[in-house]
């Protein structure tokens, strides 16, 4: 009778180091606390469908979407991640993408979230989603849907980098020097 306890606390004991080692795993991931309620990372079998805002006319599919919890309180938290390494300057172009995750989850949920999180190979940043950030990824999907329509397209071959991973280089005849 006295040796039925010692499996229970094996037992046991394995049970802390998994929670302890999930949790490890967690942090190590950058992800928030949470449920990941959404994953479009390539890991799963099924691919996400995509997040849609009819409303504005948005589509896209953030890496991650956490729902936090904070009493009866309940966020959801865009993740988008990155390969590279966090950069000293954040491009906007990866402000506005996490941006218009939140634009979308504020018309399919009802709550705008709070922030979304950019994560880098070495680091993430929490960025605040603000009424200045919602206006800028409004009037960015209306300069897109203008420039779809005009004839004729001003471009700029000056950020010779962007130029040379631009997909429409080969039949453009204007690349930067």
């Amino acid at each position: 009778m006295q040796l039925l306890w010692l499996p229970a606390f094996l037992l046991f004991c394995t049970g802390l180091a998994l929670l302890w080692l999930a949790r490890r795993r967690r942090q190590a991931s950058g992800l928030p606390n949470g449920a990941v309620i959404y994953s479009d990372t390539g890991a799963e079998q099924s691919v996400a469908a995509p997040l849609i805002s009819r409303r504005h006319g948005l589509i896209g599919k953030p890496d991650y979407l956490i729902e936090a919890r904070q009493g009866t309180a309940r966020t959801m938290i865009p993740v988008e991640v990155k390969s590279r390494s966090r950069p000293g300057k954040l491009p906007f172009g990866h402000i506005l993408q996490l941006a218009t995750y939140c634009l979308i989850i504020e018309e399919i949920y009802g709550v705008a979230p709070s922030h979304g999180i950019l994560r880098y190979a070495d680091g993430s940043y929490t960025i605040a989603y603000t009424a200045e950030l919602r206006r800028a990824v409004l009037e960015a999907a209306e300069g897109i849907r203008a420039v779809r329509s005009a004839s004729d397209v001003p471009r700029s071959h000056q950020d010779a980098l962007r130029c040379d991973h631009c997909g429409y280089r080969p039949g453009c005849g204007q690349q930067a020097l």
